[in-house]
């Protein structure tokens, strides 16, 4: 999603995608590629009542309380006192409501295949309850993200959100599905590597989108450019001249006034 979007945006939109944004989409996916490599195989679930049996272990039940009440904390206490000020209030409550989003989805997969396949899906409570979660937690999503969008500026938003986001989705899938049984020392290693090398696709793609950086400049970029001198906006400026290092303390103070 991360290259095809900047891509797309080059050619369909006019947005100028420099030489680290084209390094930026080619480590995204180099990053995903390794993680595709080292990633494990999910325990099959194949109805709706399999599905039923993961959402009601222990583990997942925690976590997804813990998920619950840090939403509430941050919808309730902290986006109305900082969300204005800190990009992360906002960005956090979608990534949160992600994992629920994701659960929810899969389980939808499973009850939409169960439906061709003759299953009684509409029957099952847990279909409902997956549409009921699936449409509140993307309406909060759509919500909190176009407020941050609205205030902060998008090359910082959608990285962030992106990382946070991913975050959240791989925790929710380990813990739901298991998928850490599997896991060797090398696809654990592999797979965090992959994921920080997303992250710094994404950084390189959005952090300097508005630099014009090319091959054809790039030495040019490299040099060292002179400080810009300082522009003065106030037409009455008073300039003290003075040297104390070389100057005798007695000496008077030259001013020069500027109209």
């Amino acid at each position: 999603s991360v290259p095809c979007s900047a891509i797309l945006s080059s050619y369909l939109l006019g947005e100028r995608l420099n030489l680290l944004g084209k390094l930026g989409c080619l480590l995204s996916l180099v990053g995903s590629t390794v993680m595709v490599i080292h990633a494990p195989e999910d325990e099959e679930v194949t109805t709706l009542e399999e599905m039923t049996s993961k959402l009601k272990e222990p583990g997942f039940l925690a976590y997804a309380a813990i998920l619950l009440a840090l939403c509430f904390l941050l919808i309730f206490y902290l986006a109305p006192r900082y969300g204005q000020s800190n990009i992360l209030v906002y960005l956090t409550i979608c990534s949160v409501i992600g994992a629920f989003s994701v659960s929810s989805v899969k389980g939808l997969g499973i009850a939409i295949k169960g439906f061709f396949a003759g299953q009684p899906v509409l029957q099952h409570p847990l279909t409902w309850i997956l549409v009921v979660t699936l449409v509140a937690s993307i309406t909060t999503q759509i919500n909190y993200l176009n407020k941050s969008l609205d205030i902060f500026n998008t090359s910082l938003v959608f990285p962030i959100y992106y990382v946070l986001f991913t975050t959240i989705v791989i925790t929710t899938s380990i813990i739901l599905f298991k998928e850490w049984v599997t896991m060797t020392v090398v696809d654990i290693i592999g797979t965090v590597c992959g994921f920080l090398t997303i992250i710094l696709g994404v950084f390189l793609l959005h952090a300097f989108k508005d630099m014009d950086v090319s091959l054809g400049n790039l030495p040019q970029v490299l040099q060292n450019e002179p400080p810009a001198p300082v522009t003065r906006d106030d037409k009455n400026i008073l300039i003290e001249v003075d040297n104390s290092s070389i100057a005798p303390e007695d000496k008077p103070k030259v001013f020069m006034l500027y109209t």
